[in-house]
């Protein structure tokens, strides 16, 4: 029996092609547990003047005064899209916000709880580099930790021509919601090539 537990994890991210700053973090592993937390700490006033970032990734973080609607775009299927009207504030009376600090420990203290960590990610470059400076350099990354992230696109690769992946149909770009789907792919793809 192996002693490793498979953890997929999604951060969102505000990266400027210098920098990347953690907005939040999200990890499932595979006997189910969860781990969610917003960082307290983030650039807001950065965050808030990318309007990417603002419509799809601000608005599903826990706020106060946030507001949005539905409005006639007259494009696309619908011809509807929801416009944001007032960005709000970060709700920092939510459990779920916390200091980068807090959530470096948090974390260390998740990946290693259950054997050695398998780490997972879609597109996960630059969700490796977000997940190893919550401590700082790469060489202070806890004992324990591995040093790299399984790539969930270089898996699907080498799967059956046959696999088609489930497919996400909420949360995108919630940093939670991303790794359970992460975590259901990888699991739909083990199965499909222990069969094979």
């Amino acid at each position: 029996m192996s002693d490793r537990t498979i953890y997929a994890y999604d951060t969102e991210f505000l990266e400027d092609g210098r920098t990347i700053e953690l907005i939040s973090i999200g990890i499932v592993s595979d006997t189910g547990r969860e781990y969610y937390a917003v960082n307290s700490d983030m650039p807001v006033d950065r965050i808030k003047a990318d309007p990417w970032l603002l419509q799809n990734v601000w608005s599903q973080l826990p706020l106060r005064g946030h507001k949005s609607r539905l409005q006639y775009t007259g494009q696309g299927d619908s011809k509807h899209g929801v416009r944001l009207t007032a960005p709000g504030v970060l709700d920092t009376s939510s459990v779920l916000v916390k200091p980068k600090w807090v959530i470096a420990n948090e974390v260390r203290e998740f990946l290693l709880a259950e054997g050695t960590p398998s780490l997972w990610a879609d597109y996960g470059a630059y969700d490796h580099v977000v997940l190893a400076q919550l401590w700082g350099r790469m060489i202070r990354l806890p004992k324990g930790l591995p040093m790299f992230t399984n790539e969930l696109q270089q898996a699907l690769e080498k799967a059956p021509e046959e696999f088609t992946p489930p497919e996400q149909t909420e949360g995108i770009h919630n940093a939670l919601e991303d790794a359970r789907h992460t975590m259901r792919v990888l699991k739909a793809l083990l199965k499909a090539t222990s069969h094979g």
